[in-house]
C-alpha cells in the first residue's frame, strides 16, 4: 500500500530546466479540453486545463506535504505495510526539503519511494546516501544516458556526473530502476548497451525504456509539437521489438511504454494465444456498440473481442492517436460515422467533453448514446515493471469486465 506525497512543483520551472526532450517543453497557454470530471454543462475543470499541463503549483512545504500523507494514513489505517510514493510536477531531487520530507516520514516509520526524477537537483552525491539513511528504499532514475556529456546536453543536467554517482549509490544501496527516453541516433543502439551495462554493474533492479513522442497523434496535445524538429519518433513495433532485444541481452527487469512488458506480456497480454482461457472470466456481452480506442489498442482490443465471439455486436474503430487516454474532441471529429453503432464508448480518461462526443459523434443525423468505459484496459509498462503476469492479467481481467458493463449498459439489447 503506498500514499502519496505530492511536493507539487511545475514543469521547466521546478525541475532546473526543461529536458531537451520533454513532453511540457514549449507548451504556452492550455485550454480546457473537457473530460470525464467537468460538470455535465460546462467544459472546462482543473483536471484537463491546468492538470494535463501540471501547472497548479510551485513546491509545496513539507508541512502542508505531511499534514496530506497524515490524513492519507488516517484514511487507510489497518491496510498492511505502507510506504510513501513522493513525487511531484517538476524533478523531485530538486524539491529544496527533500531531506527534511524524507526524515519527517522515517519517523513515522514510513519508507520512501522516490517516484521519477532526472537527477539534476543532485549536486552532491553523498545526497544518495543521506536519503538512503532516512528510509528511501527504492528510487525511479530517469538516467537517458550514463554518458555524462550526453547526459549535459540533453537533460540540461548542471551537475551530470554528481547525479551518476548519486545513481551509483543508489543502485548498490536500494532498488532502483532506470528510465530513459529513447532518442533515434542520439541514445539508442550502442549507447543504451553502455548505459545498460553501467546500471547492470552497478546493481540497477530494472530499465523502463520509453518512446520519444514528437507529434500530435503521439499524444502532444498541448500545442507543443514537434518537440524537436528534423527528429522521427521510432515506429512502435520496431520500439517494441527494442524492448524484447534489452530484455534478452541483460539480467534485470526491462520494460517498455507504450509497449511492451516482455515479462507480463502487457500491456493486453490477455490477447495472447495462450491466454485465451482467462477470457472465459468476461462476462457475458448482452449489448451492442462500437467501443472507440487509440491506434496502438485497437488490434489487441479487436483480437480479445473477436475471441469472445460477439460477432456484429462490438465493433472497435480506432482513432489516430496512439495513445487512448490522449484522445481528444479533433480525433473524434476525424472518424467516419458510417462505422459508429447506435451506441458508442469512448475511453474513460480521454480528453473529450460529454458534450462534444455527443455533438461530435451524432453530425451525421444519428442521435447516439455515448458512455465511457474504465479509465484503462491495461498496465502500462511504466506499472507492469513491478508486477508478475498474475497481476497484469488479474486486472486486464477485471478492466475488460468493466468495459463490458458500459457495453451492456449502454448499448442496445440484444434479442
Amino acid at each position: 500500500m503506498q500514499v502519496v506525497a505530492d511536493v507539487g512543483g511545475i514543469p521547466g520551472k521546478d525541475c532546473n530546466g526543461f529536458c531537451k526532450y520533454c513532453y511540457f517543453r514549449k507548451v504556452k497557454e492550455v485550454k480546457s479540453f473537457g473530460c470525464a470530471h467537468c460538470p455535465p454543462n460546462k467544459i472546462g475543470c482543473e483536471r484537463c486545463s491546468k492538470g494535463i499541463s501540471e501547472t497548479q503549483g510551485a513546491f509545496k512545504s513539507p508541512f502542508e506535504v505531511m499534514s496530506e500523507v497524515q490524513n492519507a494514513l488516517m484514511m487507510n489505517m489497518g491496510r498492511g505495510n505502507i510506504s510513501a510514493y513522493i513525487s511531484g510536477g517538476g524533478d523531485i531531487s530538486c524539491y529544496p526539503h527533500l531531506e527534511t520530507l524524507t526524515a519527517n516520514l522515517n519517523q513515522f516509520s514510513l519508507p520512501s519511494i522516490l517516484g521519477y526524477t532526472c537527477g539534476k537537483g543532485i549536486t552532491d552525491s553523498e545526497v544518495a546516501t543521506r536519503l538512503i539513511n532516512n528510509g528511501v528504499n527504492e528510487v525511479s532514475f530517469t538516467v537517458f544516458s550514463t554518458d555524462s556529456k550526453l547526459r549535459k546536453e540533453w537533460v540540461k543536467d548542471p551537475n551530470p556526473q554528481a547525479a551518476l554517482d548519486a545513481c551509483k549509490i543508489f543502485c548498490e544501496n536500494i532498488k532502483l530502476v532506470g528510465a530513459a527516453v529513447i532518442i533515434p541516433g542520439v541514445n539508442d543502439g550502442d549507447v543504451l548497451r553502455q548505459t545498460c551495462n553501467t546500471l547492470e554493474e552497478w546493481g540497477a533492479k530494472g530499465m523502463l525504456l520509453m518512446r520519444f513522442g514528437n507529434t500530435f497523434n503521439e499524444g502532444l496535445i498541448l500545442g507543443n509539437e514537434p518537440i524537436l524538429k528534423g527528429i522521427e519518433s521510432q515506429p512502435v513495433e520496431e520500439f517494441a521489438e527494442l524492448v524484447r532485444e534489452i530484455n534478452n541481452e541483460y539480467k534485470f527487469r526491462v520494460s517498455g511504454t507504450p509497449l511492451c512488458d516482455p515479462e507480463t506480456g502487457g500491456p493486453f497480454a490477455i490477447a495472447k494465444d495462450e491466454n485465451e482461457i482467462f477470457l472465459q472470466f468476461i462476462k457475458p456481452i448482452t449489448g451492442e456498440a462500437t467501443i472507440i480506442t487509440s491506434k496502438i489498442a485497437e488490434p489487441f482490443i479487436s483480437k480479445i473481442f473477436s475471441k469472445l465471439e460477439t460477432g456484429d455486436n462490438v465493433n472497435i474503430v480506432a482513432c489516430e492517436k496512439e495513445i487512448a487516454c490522449l484522445i481528444t474532441k479533433e480525433d473524434l471529429e476525424k472518424l467516419d460515422l458510417s462505422e459508429i453503432k447506435d451506441a458508442v464508448i469512448i475511453p474513460g480518461r480521454s480528453f473529450v467533453h460529454q458534450l462534444d462526443a455527443e455533438r461530435i459523434l451524432s453530425a451525421d443525423g444519428t442521435e447516439r448514446l455515448v458512455g465511457r468505459g474504465p479509465d484503462t484496459l491495461s498496465v502500462d509498462g511504466e506499472l507492469s515493471i513491478d508486477m508478475t503476469d498474475e497481476n497484469v492479467i488479474e486486472r486486464e481481467l477485471e478492466q475488460f469486465n468493466d468495459l463490458v458493463d458500459a457495453v451492456n449498459f449502454f448499448g442496445m439489447r440484444l434479442r
